[in-house]
């Protein structure tokens, strides 16, 4: 993984593109938006968010999704 930190002297990002990966994660693009989903014990989570912030950029939401097909509210499962 490549780090892009922001120059000391002048305090901004350089423009320049750079690509960035956050293992254990797939993106899904929604618009303008990109949603990462994956699979992450709380410690990696928190490491994602600090990567997140470390970056700049904005978080619109973080949720926690269940199993597909699994009620949140019961835990039943439902029929397919």
């Amino acid at each position: 993984m490549r780090v892009h930190l922001a120059a000391l002297d002048h305090g901004v990002m350089d423009p320049a593109p750079v690509l960035y990966a956050i293992p254990a994660l797939v993106p899904q693009h929604h618009g303008a938006d990109t949603v990462l989903t994956g699979l992450l014990d709380r410690s990696a989570l928190y490491g994602v968010l600090a990567e997140v912030e470390a970056l700049g950029l904005d978080l619109i939401e973080i949720r926690q999704l269940t199993p597909e097909g699994e009620s949140p509210e019961s835990g039943d499962r439902r029929s397919p």
